[in-house]
Formats: structure tokens, sequence, C-alpha cells
């Protein structure tokens, strides 16, 4: 992904170091003791050791990126707004061994958003938080990779790794955009481990994905995705935990997409994830569910699912052998679901295996469509 030139001048001496990826160089300051100081009317930065609390009765104008360092931790109470500039060098990150702790409420939630007066999608980047669990993007033993976004280390062996807690946050208008393929999601977990806290999110009309899990082990309970550019929520690379009580609408592309790894679909650790209680509603252009590149292992039940016409997408074996295969195998199983009289064609899959999907009546999120009380108070859209 082409990077922005982030310079972050937060000390008399500033000493720049040189990554890459694929796609460009990106120079980011590295600054050897922590000099950071929060200027709420320029909020950016490293913050390199000890704790960063915000105040909630101040408003923070993000100008460009903010750094969570190895052994820092960044605290934001209930109540604290956040609004971007800047577009593609604005955004937050949390690199391995710190931690971020939002902690909002359903009165007050933590919001991060735009600070143009007509905000839209994409005016600023996102959150991305890069932990030390594992993923198979680099490998199947414990192996590191290098996020999309931030040039930031992810992945190695501690599945309960802890990067904080996150709970009643909203983040709107992400998604920056690099180049026509690649931008920022709303929430980017790289393998962020179980010990982390992710409860009650949303991300509100992002101009990418809205949430996206990247390997990892983390859980994400009571999460809202709204209006995303693309994919609602996704999850690859080997992600292994749990998703419930998610409630998902007007998303562009697919509601969920569930993939194992886009090089090789059988690559190991194998995507295995646990979906229950989900509602996804509202149309959109690649069904509520996208089975895709490899898909890895799924366990859902109590999925309800409203305003498609595709319930379930998976390309054909041909394209997609791994996918299909863990369907055939029974690897893959939806008992049970729920598809409104909207859905046309409940599923693209036309292997052998019928019994992959048991049909039955169910409350999704909690209320079938309709907006769960649990997201009361501190969500928007629904």
């Amino acid at each position: 992904m082409k990077k922005s030139i982030l310079l972050l001048a937060i000390a008399a001496t500033t000493i720049f170091t040189s990554c890459s990826d694929d796609d460009s160089n990106t120079i980011v300051d590295q600054v050897p003791t922590n000099t950071f100081t929060v200027d709420p009317t320029n909020f950016k930065g490293n913050i390199n050791s000890g704790t960063i609390t915000l105040d909630a009765t101040i408003t923070y104008n993000l100008t460009g990126a903010l750094i969570v360092n190895n052994g820092a931790k960044l605290v934001i109470p209930a109540g604290t707004i956040i609004e971007a500039s800047g577009g593609t060098s604005s955004y937050i990150a949390v690199a391995q061994g710190a931690k971020i702790d939002i902690l909002g409420s359903a009165t007050q939630p933590v919001v991060m958003t735009s600070a143009n007066v007509n905000p839209a999608a994409g005016d600023w980047g996102g959150l991305v938080i890069c932990g030390h669990a594992p993923t198979n993007k680099a490998g199947s033993n414990g192996e590191t990779a290098t996020a999309e976004v931030s040039d930031l280390t992810y992945g190695g062996d501690d599945v309960n790794d802890n990067s904080g807690t996150i709970k009643y946050l909203r983040v709107e208008y992400t998604g920056a955009n690099f180049s026509a393929t690649k931008e920022f999601n709303g929430i980017s977990l790289f393998a962020v481990g179980a010990g982390t806290t992710f409860e009650y999110v949303q991300s509100y009309h992002g101009g990418d994905d809205g949430i996206e899990f990247f390997g990892g082990t983390v859980n994400g309970k009571y999460l809202v995705s709204t209006a995303s550019g693309d994919d609602s929520i996704d999850f690859a690379d080997g992600w292994a935990g749990t998703g419930q009580y998610w409630y998902i609408n007007q998303g562009t592309k697919a509601g969920i997409e569930g993939s194992n790894n886009g090089d090789n679909g059988n690559a190991t650790p194998t995507t295995s994830a646990t979906l229950k209680d989900i509602s996804i509603i509202d149309t959109g252009s690649e069904g509520a569910l996208y089975i895709k590149e490899g898909g890895g292992h799924w366990t859902a039940s109590n999925i309800f699912i409203s305003g498609f016409e595709l319930g379930i997408k998976i390309k054909d074996a041909t394209t997609d052998p791994a996918a299909n295969a863990n369907v055939d195998a029974g690897n893959i199983q939806f008992n049970n679901i729920q598809f409104s009289s909207s859905v046309t064609t409940k599923s693209q899959y036309q292997g052998q295996n019928t019994s992959y999907m048991t049909e039955g009546t169910n409350s999704g999120a909690g209320n079938g469509a309709q907006a769960p009380t649990w997201s009361n108070g501190w969500t928007r859209g629904l």
C-alpha cells in the first residue's frame, strides 16, 4: 500500500529511519525517549513510554499519525471526541506491546470522527491495532508480517496477548485511500490477542471495510457496522475468535466476508471463526455472507438475513477449491440461519454437502431486522 510520508516532529532532535513494503517507503520518526506532549489542537506524534490520559472535556484535533509504541499506553475516557483532519496521514495506531484503553459508556461513547464541516467517508484513516497473536499471513510458526497501513509489525505466538480494552467506541468517516484498491478500514485488528477486550464498537460510514480481523485471537462482541463502502465486517489470515451480537446494515458489498488467506487458501493456522447472534440487513452486492479465499472453518448459529437477494456467496470449486473443500468436509456450518423473503438465492454452493446449512426462525442480534436494544444510546444510523 502506498504510504504517506509522516513527519512527526515531537522532539528537538529527530532520528529518521526508513521502512518499506511492496509499494513504497515510509519515513517515520524514531524518538529514543518519550517527549510526547498532548496538544489538543495538533494531536499527533509518538507516545513512547508511560501512560497518556486524555481529558473528556476537550475535543482533540487529530492532524497526523498518532502512534502508541511498545511499552506505552493511551487512555481515552468516556465522552471523549477526537476529530481528524489530514486525510490518509491522519490515523491512530497501537504497536505490538502497547495498549489502548477506550473506556466509553452507553450514554457517553468515545467518538473518533471527521473534522470536516460536511463529513464524508474517507475523510481520515482509522484505528489500527497490532498484536503478538498468530496469523497465517507470514507463516505457520509465529512469524511476523507488516501491516498494510502504519508499517507496524504484527503477529507472533501469544494467543492471549493484551492490547488493552476497547468499549463503547464509534469511528466515523474513516477509509482514506492510498490507491484505488487500498484504503484504511474503520478499525483494523492485526493479530490482536484474546487478552484484549473489544466490545460495543461501531464503524459508521467508512470508505472501506468497517471492521476487519487480520488473524489474531481477539473476540468481537456487540459490534455494529453501518454504511461501509466495502464489506461490513471482514475476517481473514487465520483469525481464531468468536463474534457474537453483530448488527450489520447498509453495507456496500458483503455483510460478512470470511477468508483464510488470499495467497494460499490452505494456509495455516486456519481461520477458525465462531459466529452467533448476528443480523445482516440491507442490500450488498456480494451477499450477506461471503466464503472467500479458502474460507477457513466457520461455525455459525442464530443468523438473520434480510434485504439481500443473495444469502451466501461462494465462488465455484475451480476458482476457489479450498473454500468449497471446507464446505464439502463440513468445516463450514450454518445451523441455523433465517432468510427473509427478499433473499432469492439462499446459497451459491453447488457441492454435495446438503447438511452444511439448516434454516430456522432466529432473533439474530436480538430483534431480527430491527436494531437490538444493546445498541441504544451509543450508535447512529440504525
